[in-house]
């Protein structure tokens, strides 16, 4: 009796084992390369739960997403516009310890989606930092700055740039997505999205993140819109072509595709700390520490 209770035990371990396996998500890209597979421990925490209403999403309190271009010094030959666009180290540095010293805690993508989708718990004072062009110096200065406070953030890849001067590697971009922090989807040459002829769903999505994912061995599932232009009548297509979430800029989100147009805000050269810090509460004015 003893040994049948013994065998019946370990046949039970043995399924369950089984199972854990079976709910591993498993990716393989182009070429047939296994990705990095997401355990089912991921997955754990919204598996039962029912997916959020797009009125659901809307409904949540948002969560700050900043967005960065250049990190270097102006030069004269810089426009009084484009000072928006360019941060000097020595300010994207100083906001960056405002973040930390107030109390944000980065986030990634996976979870401000089981957050808007599912309700999942964020840390308090979430925060995203996303970078949009492949440049130079988000890898030199960006990523190391962050380094320095514990923070992630979101690089958002142009592909025709890769390997160019002053834009980053393959290489680089692999050490980043190795590092932790996330490799996502920005088009092949920053073509505006509500522009987009049938061809261009392979060329400037597809293409685009077959690419990434053979440079980072793990799933592409996040886009960024070129100059933060969308068009309605399109965004079904996105989901279509893997991407779980997709970020705009400041305009108003989409009533029926919540998920795919969240929002962020560009943090001005030309701001200061303090500035930066008010422009996010006037932005993101219901700032969410726990879920609804």
């Amino acid at each position: 009796m003893k040994r049948i209770f013994m065998i019946g035990t370990g046949l039970l371990f043995y399924l369950a084992a089984c199972t854990v396996n079976s709910q591993e998500e498993h990716q393989t890209d182009s070429a047939g390369k296994k990705l990095e597979s997401k355990p089912a421990a991921i997955h754990k925490d919204t598996i039962e739960k029912k997916p959020a209403t797009a009125a659901e999403v809307l409904a949540r309190k948002e969560v700050p997403v900043l967005c960065y271009h250049q990190i270097r010094d102006w030069k004269a030959s810089d426009s009084k516009r484009a000072h928006d666009d360019i941060i000097p180290p020595a300010n994207f540095k100083q906001h960056i310890k405002m973040l930390a010293d107030s109390g944000y805690h980065s986030i990634l993508p996976d979870q401000l989606y089981n957050y808007l989708n599912y309700g999942t718990a964020l840390p308090e004072k979430p925060i995203m930092i996303t970078f949009d062009d492949t440049d130079l110096d988000q890898y030199t200065v960006g990523a190391k700055v962050l380094k320095e406070h514990g923070f992630k953030g979101v690089f958002f890849i142009m592909t025709v740039s890769i390997g160019r001067p002053r834009y980053m590697s393959k290489a680089q971009i692999k050490e980043l997505a190795d590092d932790g922090h996330e490799i996502a989807s920005h088009t092949w040459n920053h073509k505006n999205f509500a522009q987009f002829t049938e061809e261009d769903w392979k060329i400037q999505i597809d293409e685009p993140t077959q690419t990434l994912e053979k440079i980072t061995g793990k799933k592409v599932a996040y886009f960024a819109y070129p100059y933060g232009v969308f068009r309605a009548s399109t965004l079904h297509k996105l989901k279509e072509h893997g991407f779980k979430a997709a970020f705009i800029l400041s305009t108003k989100r989409d009533e029926q595709y919540p998920l795919l147009t969240i929002r962020r805000i560009i943090d001005p050269g030309t701001y200061t700390a303090r500035n930066l810090y008010h422009s996010i509460q006037k932005s993101f004015n219901k700032v969410v520490t726990q879920p609804n």
